[in-house]
């Protein structure tokens, strides 16, 4: 175990530290001046000059990219180009928000898609089971924006059930009833492919589980199916779940954004949007390194939980 778990934390590493220099490498193909940015279209050429050698603009590239991975490792994201604040006091505020909305997205997504899979599994190849999985596909297929905005016109402005934009009540805010309303459909919108995915993945494991030879041995010595299913069926379908889960996780940080921008949460999929429009630099820098490194630790805590779930990837590593 504390050889997966050394060379899982050592890969995290390497990750981490490529995808810093992926995130850099992409910002600076990104076309557009900084310096115009923060100065407007009627800067003059040496305001612009100074500007530039302000920001460490006028450096070579690769002492700009040693100078961006010191701030990385201090704490320092840099300064907002459009409102000259720190880029953390702009990005964690929005991001709290962004997991929020993600949790309660990922709560649905494994409260909902596991019991379906399991129970389609059950009643293999049943209606149940063909309209369950009929669902999951179509699911799957619809573009989230469009599922956002169905909700918001069906459940928000028709039946009025929901409000349908921000994360409280600008009027007077009610607490966590009032977070919870809010919550709802953006959460479900968010919630529907990966609920899909973990749905069908679900199902095809917990199919296989149940045609071992152990399962047989269970039914022959009388247990009940519901206790072949739960638990017996459950426990050994979990490693690959957890597996898919945990992939979902990144799909959900990604996903969010089409999410926060039609719903108008204010998340850090919102400040993305909004920074991409303005060309604000290390807005985005900060924003996408963020959802990158949360992805990767995700993955990392993923691998940890499959290697205690499945004592045979333990013995992979070893080997």
């Amino acid at each position: 175990m504390i050889a997966l778990v050394s060379r899982r934390i050592l890969s995290t590493v390497l990750v981490l530290l490529g995808v810093s220099v992926v995130v850099f490498l992409l910002i600076q193909l990104v076309p557009g001046d900084p310096a115009r940015t923060i100065l407007g279209a009627g800067a003059t050429a040496e305001s612009l000059k100074a500007v530039r050698a302000e920001l460490g603009l006028d450096k070579p590239l690769l002492l700009q990219f040693t100078d961006y991975i010191g701030g990385l490792l201090t704490g320092d994201f840099g300064r907002s180009l459009t409102i000259n604040s720190p880029v953390t006091d702009i990005i964690l505020p929005r991001f709290e928000n962004t997991i929020i909305l993600s949790g309660a997205a990922l709560l649905i997504c494994v409260g909902v898609g596991v019991p379906l899979g399991m129970i389609a599994a059950k009643k293999q190849y049943s209606i149940f089971d063909r309209l369950a999985m009929f669902i999951s596909l179509t699911g799957a297929s619809i573009p989230v924006y469009w599922l956002a905005l169905v909700l918001i016109g069906f459940f928000g402005l028709q039946l009025g059930w929901f409000p349908t934009s921000g994360m409280y009540n600008s009027r007077e805010p009610g607490g966590f009833p009032d977070l919870l309303a809010h919550l709802v459909l953006p959460a479900v919108a968010a919630a529907l492919v990966p609920l899909a995915v973990v749905a069908r993945m679900t199902r095809s494991v917990t199919v296989e589980v149940l045609s071992q030879d152990y399962i047989r041995t269970l039914r022959a010595s009388g247990v009940s199916e519901n206790a072949i299913l739960w638990r017996h069926g459950l426990r050994n379908a979990l490693p690959p779940i957890v597996t898919v889960v945990g992939l979902q996780v990144g799909y959900l940080l990604g996903g969010v954004i089409f999410v926060e921008v039609v719903f108008g949460w204010p998340g850090l999929g919102q400040q993305l949007y909004t920074s991409i429009t303005q060309r604000d630099m290390p807005v985005i820098q900060a924003g996408v390194l963020f959802i990158a490194i949360v992805f990767v630790l995700v993955n990392l805590l993923t691998d940890i939980s499959v290697g205690v779930l499945d004592p045979r990837s333990r013995k992979k590593v070893a080997l």
